[in-house]
């Protein structure tokens, strides 16, 4: 019994996680999220949106950046 309430608490940690970060992937690893990887998410965001958040012109967006756009309603799902 035990190891099933560990194994449940831990199976609902996860599935909280994801709406917790959003729902965006950074799906190629780079640490960064593009375009694509946001619009998967806020399909409305559009490519003058998306450089608005770029704050520092990199052409993808920090977390900090996508944190900053989702918090400020600029992006939404």
């Amino acid at each position: 019994m035990k190891k099933f309430l560990l194994t449940a608490a831990a199976l609902s940690t996860f599935a909280v996680a994801p709406a917790f970060a959003n729902d965006v992937v950074d799906t190629d690893g780079n640490g960064t999220f593009s375009l694509a990887e946001v619009q998967a998410v806020y399909a409305s965001v559009t490519e003058e949106a998306f450089k608005a958040a770029d704050t520092d012109a990199s052409g993808e967006l920090s977390a900090d950046e996508l944190k900053a756009a989702i918090e400020s309603g600029a992006f939404a799902a």
